[in-house]
């Protein structure tokens, strides 16, 4: 990766703050209520009577971008947040799953495609789903089975030239991915 590459890392909105802490305002340990203060140099909800600390992290979240003659596959979200929107098929991670797990399984129920990871792209820091932050861990990956249909979350599944994407991208992590794609393989 060089300096040029670091850009999508930083553009876009501002980082988000979530100052609600998920609504924690007492000890899930001892019922105890939680005060503010600093913790390991980062502000963060914490029990005095107990110790608890709540840390306030990322969700992990996968997916895989699969390219076809050129063109990339997007969905369409049926579902809040940004319905209507296309995005890269990805979701977040089952409790038990492996990202490369949660990017097959995504892939399969948004596209009814069944894949193949051929390696890691990138991974992107996603501030603008309101829902919570996350890490999006994203895969090139090839189709080698099932039929393109959407479904669970997606209401279209079809491929895109990257000089024809459409306008309305949910998220800008997934824009700064299509972005990296063009810059790393397609401009010359």
């Amino acid at each position: 990766m060089n300096d040029d590459d670091l850009q999508y890392l930083i553009s876009g909105r501002e980082f988000a703050v979530f100052n609600n802490y998920n609504g924690y305002q007492w000890c899930p340990r001892c019922r105890s209520r939680l005060v503010i203060g600093e913790i390991e140099a980062c502000v963060r909800p914490h029990c005095p009577a107990c110790g608890f600390v709540y840390y306030q992290n990322p969700a992990p979240a996968a997916g895989a971008m699969i390219i076809e003659r050129h063109r990339i596959l997007l969905v369409k979200r049926s579902v809040p947040p940004a319905q209507g929107d296309w995005c890269i098929p990805a979701g977040f991670m089952e409790w038990t799953e492996h990202p490369q797990q949660t990017a097959v399984r995504e892939l399969k129920e948004e596209t009814g495609l069944d894949i193949r990871i051929i390696s890691i792209f990138d991974i992107f820091m996603g501030m603008d789903d309101p829902r919570t932050h996350a890490v999006l861990i994203l895969y090139l990956a090839e189709a080698v089975g099932g039929e393109l249909k959407p479904g669970d979350d997606a209401l279209e599944a079809r491929y895109f030239d990257f000089d024809d994407l459409p306008s309305n991208i949910a998220f800008q992590a997934h824009r700064d991915a299509l972005a990296l794609y063009r810059k790393r393989f397609l401009e010359k």
